[in-house]
């Protein structure tokens, strides 16, 4: 949801607070957060299949990003016969962003990987999933050494990634070491998790404060610029994950209450289509500024913003965004991706018992299709 209000811009509102505007920082979380599932879904099988490991991540991120990759270039469409009218929205249709040599890099997910591409063409969100993919199968391929091999070469390249990062030495685009860097720290994340969990023995108040603190803790990362902000939050956010594993606090306890479960399950749905929904209501807010006359869609400092004229009413206006964005989500959820999700099982094996089979293939258990759905 904090990268639903990153995205959306509504003149003064509570999220364009400091927090909501600098938050761009808790991606790095996502990468380490996916780092840690995975590790506890698929790091610990001795003999992964890397074909089932294949077909599970492909039927998991991808029905969804290719429904929602035509939603754009039908928005596009639109916009282009709307042009041939002589009905201007912001630029010339199929250009930039939305030029057509973008739709194949998107099709492949490989638009965040080069500087060849544009990383935020078409649903821009998706830069997100085109660096985790290939991280996956660079994973899924890891996986196939011995368990020793395969947690030292994790360690290897989280190491090697934040080294380069801290030195200035890039070799890849930012984007990619940022994934590199984080998801891998998120594995070794959970090996330590695994070494410490039954020798820790969570005490419920300690646990409630260090929950707090560790939230704090995010909090001032976001809010504050220094050298390095962004490795040093990643690192942070290992500490994070860590610390909530145990589950052992009353912030734990919170969070397991039925909304943030709701938001839980529906977070990837959440993620890849709020972008597509925002460009729907600022277009209708360009378009009934042009028919009324009205300041709706200001342009503030190169971004396009919506006004509804008061401040009570763009606030409501920005709850209401929030909610329509987890209905919408739920139908992306139900009709898309869990249909994907059970297509994935039926390739993966499916017989009567659909769901045995799919877990002995490498199908994601229950504790990833809670979790990894942030990722």
């Amino acid at each position: 949801m904090l990268v639903v209000f990153f995205h959306l811009h509504v003149v003064d509102t509570f999220i364009q607070l400091p927090f909501f505007r600098r938050d761009e920082v808790l991606l790095n979380f996502f990468f380490v957060l996916s780092g840690f599932v995975l590790a506890h879904t698929y790091g610990m099988k001795p003999n992964l299949s890397f074909k089932s490991f294949f077909i599970s991540r492909v039927f998991r991120l991808y029905p969804l990003h290719l429904v929602m990759l035509a939603v754009f270039i039908l928005f596009e469409t639109v916009r282009w016969i709307a042009y041939n009218k002589g009905f201007y929205l912001n630029n010339v249709p199929f250009t930039g962003l939305f030029a057509p040599k973008e739709i194949l890099p998107n099709l492949f997910l490989v638009q965040a990987w080069t500087t060849l591409t544009e990383t935020m063409s078409f649903n821009y969100p998706s830069w997100t999933i085109s660096i985790e993919f290939y991280i996956y199968m660079l994973f899924g391929a890891l996986c196939m050494f011995s368990m020793r091999n395969r947690f030292l070469l994790f360690a290897a390249i989280s190491l090697t990634a934040f080294a380069l990062i801290f030195s200035e030495n890039e070799p890849l685009v930012e984007r990619a070491m940022l994934g590199l860097s984080c998801f891998f720290a998120g594995n070794i994340t959970y090996v330590v998790y695994l070494l410490i969990r039954d020798k820790f023995v969570p005490r419920p108040w300690l646990m409630t404060v260090l929950e707090c603190a560790m939230m704090y803790a995010t909090y001032w990362i976001v809010m504050n610029d220094f050298d390095y902000r962004s490795p040093v939050g990643s690192l942070t956010f290992c500490g994070l994950v860590l610390l909530f594993a145990f589950e052992g606090g009353l912030v734990s306890a919170l969070l397991k209450t039925g909304v943030f479960v709701l938001l839980g399950k529906l977070s990837y749905s959440i993620y890849m289509t709020h972008a597509a929904f925002l460009f729907c209501l600022s277009t209708v807010f360009i378009v009934a500024q042009k028919v009324t006359g009205l300041e709706l869609a200001p342009m503030i400092g190169g971004q396009r913003f919506m006004d509804t004229g008061s401040m009570l009413g763009n606030n409501l206006f920005v709850v209401a965004v929030a909610v329509f964005c987890v209905v919408i989500a739920g139908f992306a959820h139900k009709y898309v991706e869990m249909k994907g999700y059970e297509l994935g099982k039926r390739v993966l094996g499916g017989s009567a018992n659909a769901k045995t089979a799919a877990d002995k293939q490498g199908a994601l258990p229950a504790m990833e299709q809670r979790v990894d759905r942030v990722a």
